[in-house]
């Protein structure tokens, strides 16, 4: 009951309606009180004027009139003169005097406790002024037991009261906060579920009908977001579909191309000056024609697996991208150096950060010999407070702003006459596996510079 929105409704309503009460109790008990001690001034009063009228009163008469007054002795001032007009034996010392004449509420009320939470009864004066102005002062002497009695009688039917408008009340605010809050907020969850079991239905996805505001603009982005999801799947569902054919044709095409490729090399053997012209440039198409295929293969399978990071030297790890490309260099007049310090140890998946190596140093070592100039190309890192740094810059032509707007899109970002754009799409993916990330950190004619960024984290 409590777990739900309107069980902690109805309870926190019943506590609040409680406390308000409390808060009416407390200054109601000591009204009680002070009304409770003003009868008895007047009991006396009339009493006492009774006994002024007839000096001759018995003495069982007047034990009568206090008895019904509830007062042991009656005080009055009148004329400047204070006259004890009646009497009767005082059981105990008068333990405290109360004054109601000049008495504040703050007085009213702390009395008004003191005296519901003392259980041991004891003698009292009070003090007011009478009735009518039939003098300037009356006082009588009264025992605290019935008052105490009385005032716990009116408390427990004040608190009595209190429980039933609280429940009363709780129960009306239950039955409305189910009716227009709680209802209608379940009728939004099951929409969810509904549209839960299949998001690619349009029809399910929610009418906004609300009456309440807020569950009306609740209700409306539901329905905005529902309705993108809904284009979004859609959209999935076809491009799944159109890269299972790419992948299919790409497949078929790499194993066409590949024989293509045995063919050329028996091309390039023939003595024909336009077929050793030609044949240079027809190698090369067919190399970047699988060249492409393969990295649409590669990049369509599976998602890249989570990287199994280990402690392993940069330096080294680097060493072996930058003898790879040496090989690759061949006669092209491009240089390559390292400044990473030998102890370098750096946490991550060894292979994937080859792998972001290598694509970054290929592709500069391709725009640099595109150019026909002489270049060079760094690797550089160093370690920060929380991260490791690495950069890889060269001194190619740099890359054009068509180029920058879609650099680690796939299929987009390629620079390369006849590159998938591909390489930085698959880095920026490897090193996002590692919580880092892949920026361009400057790149204009004079050169390019990437820098990878790998956050520390726990080296435990």
């Amino acid at each position: 009951m409590l777990n739900s929105l309107s069980g902690r409704f109805l309870f926190l309503t019943v506590i609040f309606v409680m406390l308000a009460e409390v808060l009416i109790f407390v200054p109601s008990v000591a009204r009680f009180r002070e009304d409770y001690l003003l009868a008895r001034l007047e009991r006396a009063q009339i009493a006492s004027l009774a006994l002024l009228a007839d000096d001759m009163l018995s003495a069982e008469l007047e034990a009568e009139l206090l008895d019904n007054a509830g007062v042991y002795n009656v005080v009055l001032r009148r004329d400047t003169i204070r006259q004890l007009v009646l009497s009767s034996p005082i059981p105990a010392e008068i333990d405290q005097s109360f004054d109601l004449r000049d008495a504040t509420a703050l007085d009213l009320i702390r009395d008004a406790m003191m005296r519901l939470l003392s259980n041991e009864p004891s003698i009292i004066r009070v003090i007011g002024a009478p009735s009518l102005d039939a003098g300037q002062l009356i006082e009588v002497t009264m025992d605290t037991a019935d008052l105490r009695v009385a005032m716990l009688d009116y408390g427990m039917r004040v608190l009595l009261l209190s429980a039933v408008i609280s429940i009363i009340t709780a129960g009306m605010l239950f039955l409305a906060v189910r009716r227009l809050i709680v209802t209608p907020m379940k009728g939004v969850i099951s929409h969810m579920m509904l549209y839960a079991e299949a998001p690619e239905d349009a029809r399910r996805i929610i009418t906004p009908r609300a009456r309440v505001h807020e569950l009306l603009e609740a209700e409306t982005a539901l329905q905005a977001m529902e309705t993108q999801l809904t284009q979004a799947l859609r959209q999935k569902e076809r491009l799944a579909q159109l890269g299972g054919a790419v992948a299919r044709v790409s497949h078929d095409l790499r194993n066409i191309l590949t024989s293509a490729q045995l063919f050329t090399d028996r091309i390039e053997m023939s003595e024909d000056p336009t077929v050793k012209r030609m044949a240079p440039k027809l190698v090369n198409s067919i190399a970047r024609a699988v060249s492409l295929c393969e990295n649409t293969l590669a990049f369509g399978r599976a998602e890249e697996p989570a990287p199994a990071l280990t402690l392993f030297n940069l330096a080294e790890l680097a060493n072996e991208v930058m003898e790879a490309e040496r090989l690759a260099i061949g006669d092209a007049d491009v240089s390559l150096s390292e400044d990473i310090p030998a102890s370098l140890m750096v946490r991550g998946d060894p292979e994937q950060i080859y792998r972001s190596l290598s694509n970054l140093v290929r592709n500069a070592r391709q725009a640099i010999v595109a150019t026909g100039q002489p270049g060079e190309i760094s690797v550089s890192a160093r370690s920060e407070d929380d991260a490791w740094l690495i950069e890889v810059a060269d001194t190619g032509p740099g890359l054009p702003p068509k180029a920058r707007e879609h650099l680690f899109q796939p299929f987009q970002g390629g620079v390369r006459k006849g590159g998938s754009g591909l390489g930085l799409a698959i880095v920026s993916e490897l090193i996002r596996g590692h919580g880092g990330n892949l920026t361009l950190k400057n790149t204009d004619n004079t050169g390019t510079c990437f820098e990878i960024r790998l956050p520390m984290g726990n080296m435990s």
